[in-house]
């Protein structure tokens, strides 16, 4: 039975509106600001994400029964197959870096890696522009699937940041570079929903987030001394480096998007970066020390600790050093390479006649449900095949670039084990927060309310530039991706933007834009980092709502900042988007 999904159920485009928002300002409420009392009986605010995400999931499968007319098994189904995406690919891209983080913890080799970004600087300033944005940002353009947050934030925990600090940072440092995460993915999704040219969307869309790379480490450095309780004086005192990464990150994006194309954007960004701050740091370095904040220091991050016959807290060698950070460099290595289009149609290809693809056709929802005019340009039906690409996966990059590692180092039975019962024990929960989430996700999408939110931007007229990014943000909020925002809402984008008589590459890219200030405030990123940084995931659960209360101004500040850039080239500055 197919289902025609409907954009004004109740008649009113405002009401609607209000109808296809509800299930998500439910989330967010009770994920922020829901209170409730612990064991202690001290009033705490927003329930765990798992709880969150299942309750806004009953609404919004109510919401599509019993009012948009949306058949029970096509809802149900919508909600089981997100589940299963938010299993794999992305769950199995958590426990992969997971695995293989806690094998470098276990070995002992992660106390020579710490050591050994210490030895560059032990100025906690200079190690989160290192690693948060700088090699953050080389992950997100080599691999995206929430990668960049789960290895640096798993990385800056181990050198000793608080769980919650390492979560925020890391969720700041990873926007810009989202719209060319995955070899450039978000942006050539938008030029294949729209037959755009995407080096020219790329183009854009780096001209747009221009301002926010220059001032990302500014800002990322500024809410860590906020956080440390510290004088505003202690930002200053880094501008060098914040000035080396800023621009060259600037540069290094936007000539690699108007010469290159968006595959490489993010992977030679963030190199750019790394190598100018490393050149920097050996002709300058911080004048004043950056203490430890007191109260991190009266109760320190909690770290997993080596087993007995891991490597030593002293007297490195270079080989020593060499030898631990092979895991990671191994990971870089693996994770580039399975990005690589002409390996992934390899991996992709059966092995000795065994199939590495697996597909499932979802029952009574693949080819069930219409998108309708004006979203789409002529009913479409939606696709619902689940994918189980099991080697081409990036998750499967990464657990085998552990492998090798371990096989490498050396790696004990008893090591191995310790391996698996550790990522094993810290995984379970966040694997059903993100399967929720997923689920919760794909409802949303199937049945249209996002559509009724999209709508409801186009009727703003010659204010939509403004409101173009906003889109992209919504995409991203209800997605976790700014693929799928872009899929999403490219189409729709680019129907609006030749009905206003606007450039439609502004338009479109602007989409991707402003999903990557959506990024950092979206559920599914929240619990990528939380999964990383908490070891206890009752504390992970926990920090979600604390989490996302902490970046939210920061996200709809860039959003809203995104809209007056995009007003300013359409209407102010016309030429520099020709």
């Amino acid at each position: 039975m197919s289902f025609l999904q409907t954009y004004d159920p109740l008649g009113s485009p405002l009401l609607s509106t209000l109808l296809a928002a509800l299930p998500l300002l439910l989330l967010i409420y009770l994920l922020a600001a829901h209170p409730w009392h612990d064991r202690e009986g001290r009033r705490q605010r927003g329930i765990g994400a798992p709880r969150a995400a299942f309750i806004a999931s009953l609404v919004s499968l109510a919401m599509a029964v019993l009012v948009l007319g949306m058949p029970f098994p096509a809802a149900g189904a919508s909600l089981v197959y997100g589940a299963l995406s938010g299993l794999f690919p992305i769950g199995w891209v958590l426990v992969a870096a997971m695995f293989l983080y806690t094998l470098t913890v276990v070995t002992g080799q992660f106390d020579v890696v710490r050591e050994s970004i210490v030895a560059v600087s032990a100025d906690r300033r200079i190690q989160v522009l290192i690693s948060a944005f700088a090699l953050g940002s080389f992950l997100e353009g080599a691999a995206g699937f929430g990668i960049p947050v789960a290895i640096a934030g798993a990385m800056m925990v181990g050198l000793g940041f608080r769980p919650f600090q390492a979560a925020v940072l890391n969720l700041l440092a990873n926007s810009v570079p989202v719209a060319f995460g995955a070899i450039g993915t978000p942006v050539l999704t938008l030029g294949a929903v729209t037959n755009l040219d995407p080096n020219r969307l790329g183009a854009l869309s780096a001209l747009q987030l221009a301002p926010f790379c220059l001032v990302t480490p500014f800002l990322v450095i500024t809410v860590m001394v906020k956080m440390d309780r510290k004088p505003f004086r202690k930002v200053l005192e880094v501008w060098p480096a914040l000035l080396v990464s800023g621009v060259t990150f600037t540069l290094g994006e936007y000539l690699t998007a108007a010469y290159l194309g968006p595959g490489l954007v993010g992977i030679l960004g963030g190199l750019v970066t790394l190598v100018a701050l490393l050149a920097l740091l050996t002709v300058w370095r911080p004048a004043a020390p950056y203490d430890c904040d007191p109260i991190a220091a009266s109760a320190p991050a909690r770290r997993l600790a080596p087993m007995a016959g891991g490597a030593g807290s002293s007297g490195r060698t270079r080989a020593a050093v060499v030898r631990a950070w092979l895991p990671w460099v191994l990971l870089t290595l693996f994770v580039f390479l399975w990005g690589q289009p002409s390996v992934k149609a390899a991996l992709e290809r059966p092995v000795a006649g065994i199939p590495t693809v697996l597909r499932w056709s979802v029952p009574f929802l693949d080819q069930a449900v219409y998108r309708m005019p004006p979203v789409v340009a002529e009913p479409t039906a939606e696709p619902a095949v689940y994918t189980l690409n099991w080697l081409s996966s990036p998750g499967t990059a990464i657990f085998l670039a552990a492998l090798v590692a371990g096989l490498c180092l050396g790696t004990t039975p008893a090591q191995w084990k310790e391996t698996v019962v550790r990522t094993a024990q810290r995984m379970r929960g966040p694997l059903t927060t993100v399967a929720m989430v997923l689920g919760f996700s794909y409802l949303t999408r199937y049945t249209g309310a996002d559509g009724i939110l999209g709508l409801a931007f186009t009727r703003t007229g010659w204010l939509y530039p403004f409101f173009a990014p906003l889109l992209g943000w919504i995409g991203v909020f209800i997605t976790g991706s700014d693929t799928s925002a872009n899929a999403m809402f490219g189409s729709l984008q680019q129907i609006t933007a030749r009905q206003l008589g606007l450039d439609e590459y502004l338009i479109v890219s602007a989409n991707s834009v402003g999903g990557c200030t959506g990024k950092l405030l979206s559920a599914q990123s929240i619990v990528v980092a939380t999964a990383a940084t908490y070891e206890d995931r009752q504390e992970a659960a926990g920090a979600v709502g604390s989490i996302l209360r902490a970046v939210a101004g920061y996200s709809l500040a860039m959003a809203v900042i995104s809209g007056l850039i995009v007003m300013a080239l359409a209407y102010l500055a016309p030429g520099l988007i020709h």
